[in-house]
């Protein structure tokens, strides 16, 4: 049986129409019927059927956690105690996680059943999921194209029935991108909303945790799980776990930027179902209005810059020395390290690394680093003023559906472009979610995204209830 939520799910298991166990076994069993798509680099079968079974006594008794009957995917740089962890690298070959990230030991706290690790681009840095280290990830919607990327193990689990729903991390689109490439919701949270103890560190003042799930009610569960003060993360705020809001009447207003539906990367079909889109809110009666957002083109640029500066700093502990992979050609510590570090990254992984060692050196750190940061500010401004008269805004996910398996490009910086429209809520972190409203010609879905003020995540995930169920 194919599950959209897990209200379902619940009422059958307390109808007795099925158990976490045989639930469980047939999410394995599809998993190992369809392994070309790659989503799972490792799937803990007996382990999760033996969690299923205790859980299934809980069910019984009474005492079963809120995500009692969830199976759930974790992206594969999530630690989780005594299971391996790569971020899909080989540098990491070999590496058992020593402890469980916060949001792994909440999920398990509530009984979610975690059925395995999943494929995504190396150390997440990809629009595709090609990057990584074990293969590329295929689009179950249709085979011939990519699920998206970093992400795209935890989307194409989910769109392919492998799991009912899967963590993912986003950077600058890496949840709501994969989302919006395989018709699902995407939900990246306010940054400091999620602990990301555990999680390892790509750009750390841009990461977050989030669920990708076929329903809004179903990322509202799992944020309220994993949401709250977290005491081994100093970025993370004290304010207390989220809890489900009521449904509302209120329709609010929708600023949409203008900027964005004028851009020449967006695909003339995507740009159409906006625009009806807002027509449809208009009739609905929500208040929608046009808001000049004039710095779009300094995007892309200010979060390549930022954030391969600090994956600079953050892979810098890879070297061939404390743990995961080290050259059987190194010679002694210096050749060790260039050895190790040259074999053990992928081509994209050095590509930012390079990039970001650059921007921070002595003779460029002003031009690049220090300018980017103004600009984080200024966008920042500009974030404040546009919410002084809008309760949250709309543009597109992504400026196309997905991309063709394999696609060269002439410039590896032409694919930075993909993530246009999802990286400004990164750079001033505030909650975005991509709702999948769309179905284009070519037979692939996509999404529209929405974003609120920060910590205004239980409104924004009530307003993305309301828009679906209308």
């Amino acid at each position: 049986m194919i599950y959209h939520s897990l209200q379902a799910i619940q009422n059958d298991l307390s109808e007795g129409k099925i158990s976490c166990v045989t639930l469980t076994s047939d999410y394995i069993q599809r998993i190992n019927d369809n392994k070309e798509i790659n989503a799972f680099l490792e799937v803990f079968e007996e382990e999760s059927l033996q969690r299923a079974s205790e859980i299934d006594l809980k069910i019984q008794s009474g005492t079963a956690g809120k995500l009692a009957g969830m199976v759930i995917g974790i992206k594969d740089n999530i630690c989780y105690k005594a299971h391996r962890l790569s971020a899909s690298s080989k540098i990491l070959q070999g590496f058992e996680s020593q402890f469980s990230a916060t949001v792994v030991e909440r999920l398990l706290a509530e009984d979610a059943i975690i059925i395995g690790r999943l494929n995504c681009d190396e150390f997440a840095m990809g629009s595709t999921n090609e990057n990584s280290a074990f293969g590329p990830v295929l689009n179950p919607l249709n085979k011939a194209y990519v699920p998206g990327g970093s992400s795209g193990g935890s989307a194409a689990a989910v769109a392919a029935h492998f799991c009912l729903a899967t963590l993912g991390s986003d950077t600058g689109g890496s949840i709501r991108q994969p989302a919006s490439f395989c018709g699902l919701v995407g939900y990246k949270p306010t940054y400091g909303r999620v602990s990301r103890w555990g999680l390892i560190a790509y750009a750390s003042s841009f990461d977050q945790i989030g669920p990708l799930t076929h329903s809004v009610s179903d990322a509202e569960r799992i944020m309220e799980v994993i949401s709250g003060y977290d005491e081994h993360d100093s970025t993370c705020s004290s304010k207390d776990p989220m809890t489900l809001s009521p449904p509302t009447t209120n329709k609010g207003t929708i600023g949409y930027l203008k900027s964005t539906l004028e851009s020449l990367a967006l695909d003339p079909e995507i740009k159409a179902h906006l625009s009806e889109k807002i027509a449809e809110l208009k009739a609905l009666g929500y208040t929608l209005k046009e808001v000049d957002f004039p710095h779009l083109d300094y995007l892309v640029p200010t979060y390549y810059i930022l954030t391969t500066a600090e994956a600079s700093s953050n892979l810098s502990r890879y070297d061939g020395v404390h743990f995961g992979y080290r050259s059987d050609n190194a010679e002694d510590i210096p050749t060790t390290y260039r050895k190790s570090r040259s074999e053990g990254f992928g081509e994209e992984v050095k590509r930012r690394i390079m990039l970001g060692t650059f921007v921070l050196s002595a003779g460029y750190y002003d031009a690049y680093y220090t300018k980017a940061q103004r600009v984080r500010r200024l966008l920042s401004e500009t974030t404040t003023t546009l919410f002084n008269s809008c309760d949250f805004l709309l543009s597109p996910t992504s400026p196309s559906t997905a991309l063709m398996l394999g696609q060269n490009y002439d410039d590896p910086t032409q694919l930075y472009l993909e993530d246009i429209f999802t990286v400004y809520a990164n750079i001033v972190g505030i909650p975005a979610i991509s709702l999948p409203t769309g179905h284009h010609s070519n037979g692939l879905p996509f999404g529209i995204q929405f974003m609120a003020p920060a910590f205004k995540d239980e409104e924004l995930l009530a307003f993305a209830n309301q828009i679906m169920n209308t």
